[in-house]
């Protein structure tokens, strides 16, 4: 990660703390000075010199905007944050969907003059509060998180209302934890189930599948969700497998397990675990999509080309780093949306992994 370059007191200006100092006339300038100034106690004006939490991001800025008035720098730790560095917090990326998030974020923050410090978690490396540390320390002016661990509902939320307390922008992508102030920018993963399942359906498909990961996460619960409702609606029996792992090994062992079980259409958490079904089926020795149909989730990259070409439900992954970076810009800002949860309907783009089942197989 990169450092921002570090500039000493502008001139005409002077360093502050906590206690009494001269000011460029030659006097004073006391808390209750700065405390009048942004009318609030001296005890907030303690609170924000000293980087202490429980004060609102209102009220902060008013302390700092003081602080300019009376022509004193602030402290090191309470330097205005410049714009120019904004931590981007995602998991691995060998699933092309973040690196597409990636390079749609980064390229929406240069349209706003900042650069993204990326931090791509792999298994075994680096933790997601590790990186948060480390983003700290370079003074960032931000954090936007894609799919972290806001997204697993047995996660704690203390460590995202700790950087919200510190008036520390954040803005987080899929996923989502109840009691965060901050803005949620997800994919409407309910009416995305909803859009693979009735598709399906209208082929003529009745013995339809879901496989996913681990059902602890947020979009999985979702997904299901939108599953379940779209299957009862049309009277179907359910068919659920669920993984450890959103890959293509995950999607293969869950597949077979489906496909034991009479599935002909399969709907898939992840592109990746729709090509692991893929080469399920053709390990089994049926063909796609005369035999079994597959819709997958993303529309990464690449995948209008595989062999057949995917049937998937698209995210609107550009879309929605759009919406992340202006919520962001906005809060470093200091205007900011109400903390709410922004949802982005998906899209069905249909290829050749789907088609109108057997005659045996129907009804």
């Amino acid at each position: 990660m990169r450092s921002p370059a570090t500039a000493g007191p502008a001139p005409g200006r002077h360093p502050v703390s906590s206690g009494a100092r001269d000011t460029p006339a030659g006097g004073r300038v006391r808390l209750t000075d700065i405390a009048r100034q942004a009318q609030v106690s001296e005890a907030t004006v303690s609170r924000v010199l000293n980087d202490r939490s429980g004060v609102s991001p209102d009220t902060r800025r008013a302390v700092l905007t003081a602080l300019d008035v009376l022509g004193f720098e602030r402290p090191d730790r309470l330097r205005k944050r410049g714009t120019e560095l904004v931590g981007l917090v995602t998991p691995e990326l060998e699933n092309p969907v973040f690196p597409l998030f990636a390079q749609a974020i980064e390229s929406a923050l240069a349209q706003h003059g900042a650069t993204a410090v990326l931090c791509s978690r792999t298994a075994g490396g680096v933790s997601e509060d590790q990186y948060v540390e480390m983003l700290l320390e370079r003074a960032v002016a931000g954090i936007i998180f894609v799919s972290g661990r806001h997204a697993d509902s047995t996660s704690s939320p203390q460590r995202y209302r700790d950087l919200v307390d510190r008036s520390l922008p954040i803005v987080l992508i899929n996923g989502y934890l109840p009691g965060v102030d901050a803005p949620f920018v997800s994919c409407d993963d309910r009416a995305a189930s909803r859009l693979a399942v009735s598709h399906l359906v209208s082929l003529g498909h009745r013995r339809i599948g879901l496989l996913s990961g681990p059902e602890r996460f947020v979009p999985v619960q979702r997904k299901l969700a939108g599953y379940r409702e779209q299957m009862r609606a049309h009277g179907l029996a359910e068919l659920v497998e669920l993984s450890m792992w959103f890959t293509v090994e995950g999607g293969h062992a869950a597949a077979t397990r489906l496909l034991d079980r009479g599935a002909t259409g399969l709907v898939c958490a992840s592109d990746l675990m729709a090509l692991g079904a893929v080469r399920a089926a053709q390990a089994a020795g049926l063909s796609v999509p005369r035999d079994v149909s597959v819709v997958g989730f993303d529309d990464s990259p690449l995948i209008p080309f595989t062999n057949p070409p995917l049937t998937t439900v698209r995210q609107p992954v550009i879309d929605m780093s759009n919406a992340a970076v202006r919520a962001m810009i906005d809060e470093i800002r200091g205007q900011g949306l109400p903390p709410a949860e922004y949802l982005f309907g998906p899209e069905l783009v249909v290829r050749g992994s789907t088609g109108v089942p057997r005659a045996a197989d129907r009804g």
